[in-house]
């Protein structure tokens, strides 16, 4: 793994080293996850107080209608989720049943203990001190465990953001796998990490004797230039223009696997790409408050709502005819581990 810092940014990932080989009998796979957090005003500077969670109760309505389709979501959740009683209650519930997974979604803005500035640069986790990225990270997994009974082994960063120490330090405490990276995104300009020249495919880190299961969240680069995306890509992120002709030419069109922003036809145009690329594994993500109307920009409206849950259906119902089954996180380290 060849990892550079670049200036104040905390990390740029250039290429994989060891990618997953993943069993023949592993198949085709799909993972649904969910950033399980607070809701806030994502035009607003970062605060530390003012958010809510009533979109905490539409968690179960999810959890049903993922059951009916017969899939198991993975709730990366965060510090103010494990402090709402409805949301422990309900995460304890599926805990004991194994109807979803668990994992740490790490906002240091709201997470303890707080020694730093609110700021956008410190809204990544990766640009913090490693002792307090350590001490939050400690305080927000020991709180899953104390409050909901199952110690957490799988992580998301909030706003993606992994920095120098954050696998390390996950490998120290326990975790198997990480879910911070979303390929072909660059939030350098942030102060956050640049996943431009990162694929989709799961990969290992190597941190000493020990290892960690890398799965990124999907995004494939669909359109007639997809084979060069590497070269237009940072144009492309660089110049809004570019991006705008690429995108309205269908020259090349980048398309993250998701509900938010993403239509239906997208998604499945996606979807079959990777899957002619023999990409093994396709992973979902959205954002829990998208499931009450008018906590993102994704989901204003109960119409909107309603067209929320008509893309998981079609979408799934897409997996299902391509043979794409779904599959849990403790499945995903045993195959990758060739057990």
């Amino acid at each position: 793994m060849d990892i550079s810092a670049q200036g104040h940014h905390p990390m740029k990932i250039r290429r994989q080293d060891s990618h997953v080989v993943w069993p023949e009998n592993f198949g085709r796979r799909f993972l649904v996850s969910v950033d399980t957090e607070e809701e806030f005003d994502w035009d607003a500077p970062f605060q530390r107080e003012g958010h809510t969670t009533v979109s905490v109760p539409e968690l179960q309505a999810f959890q049903q209608f993922s059951e009916s389709l017969g899939f198991k979501p993975v709730y990366f959740i965060d510090y103010a989720i494990v402090q709402d009683d409805r949301a422990v209650a309900f995460l304890r519930s599926v805990a004991e049943k194994k109807s979803a997974e668990i994992g740490v979604h790490l906002h240091p803005w709201i997470n303890p203990p707080f020694e730093e500035q609110v700021n956008v640069h410190n809204s990544f986790a990766g640009n913090l001190p490693k002792e307090l990225e350590e001490q939050k990270l400690v305080t927000l997994r020991d709180a899953i465990r104390d409050r909901i009974g199952i110690t957490p082994v799988i992580f998301r960063a909030g706003r993606y953001g992994i920095g120098p120490h954050t696998t390390g330090l996950l490998v120290k405490h326990g975790f198997v796998l990480d879910s911070s990276i979303r390929p072909r995104f660059d939030y350098s300009g942030q102060g956050g990490p640049d996943f431009l020249a990162v694929g989709p495919e799961p990969f290992w880190w190597a941190e000493g004797d020990d290892k960690l299961l890398e799965v990124p969240l999907t995004t494939v680069y669909s359109g007639l230039l997809r084979k060069q995306a590497g070269v237009v890509a940072g144009f492309m992120e660089k110049y809004p223009l570019v991006n705008a002709v690429c995108s309205r030419s269908k020259m090349l069109e980048r398309i993250p696997l998701t509900p938010e922003g993403i239509s239906a036809r997208e998604t499945k145009e996606a979807i079959d790409v990777a899957l002619d690329d023999d990409l093994r594994l396709l992973v979902f993500s959205f954002h829990s408050p998208s499931l009450s109307p008018g906590h993102t920009p994704y989901v204003r409206t109960q119409e909107d709502l309603d067209g929320f849950y008509g893309w998981w259906r079609e979408v799934i119902a897409h997996l299902e005819t391509r043979g794409v089954k779904p599959v849990d996180t403790g499945e995903l380290v045993k195959a990758a581990s060739g057990e």
